[in-house]
């Protein structure tokens, strides 16, 4: 629930007992930017607080899905300087996320994890309901496939954000968020299922 801002402070107290984590960050855009409308905190922003506050170990972020419109020439940039593995959604299009995700609990370690999924990740043809749509995203297989791959890590946290029912009459969207969140908590430490 709520939007990508909410992540800053619940990373804000996870560092606090873990120290710098590691981030699996699944959405259809960076969240780094430096300030909007003035503003230095809101949901474009939280990764970049985040960094400069030293809540993440840059060394294992992963960004999965990124694409969309952007107002800067090298839009990655940032990210990238800072030691970010950003995966745009056209590295995804038309294959599993399987290998994808091999690597990535490779990078991750055994280190402390936190997972953040943004629901415009996926395609606006499963997922209209969100605020920031971005055509040509992720599939709910491989949402599944990413969220999947996350277990066996050392999952401190995770959230789901940015899901507004109010733009999808199907209620598809609300649908395929409540999924999501709940795979999550099955691939926490210590969670045992069927």
């Amino acid at each position: 629930g709520g939007d990508h801002t909410i992540t800053y402070p619940i990373l804000q107290a996870v560092a606090e007992k873990h120290g710098p984590v590691g981030l699996v960050h699944v959405d259809a855009h960076t969240d780094t930017g430096d300030r909007a409308l003035g503003e230095k905190i809101y949901h474009g922003t939280p990764f970049r607080r985040c960094v400069e506050e030293g809540l993440l170990d840059c060394s294992r972020v992963v960004q999965v899905g990124i694409r969309g419109s952007s107002y800067d020439p090298e839009p990655y940039k940032y990210c990238r300087d800072q030691g970010f593995r950003v995966v745009l959604a056209e590295e995804c299009w038309r294959k599993s996320l399987v290998p994808l995700m091999r690597e990535v609990r490779k990078q991750m370690g055994d280190e402390p994890v936190y997972i953040s999924f943004d629901i415009d990740a996926l395609d606006p043809a499963y997922a209209p309901g969100t605020g920031t749509p971005e055509i040509a995203g992720l599939t709910p297989a491989q949402a599944l496939e990413i969220i999947r791959g996350c277990k066996g890590l050392n999952i401190v946290g995770c959230d789901l954000v940015e899901v507004a029912p109010m733009y999808d009459v199907s209620g598809n969207t609300a649908l395929l968020g409540a999924n999501l969140l709940f795979e999550m908590l099955c691939v926490l430490p210590r969670v045992k299922t069927m």
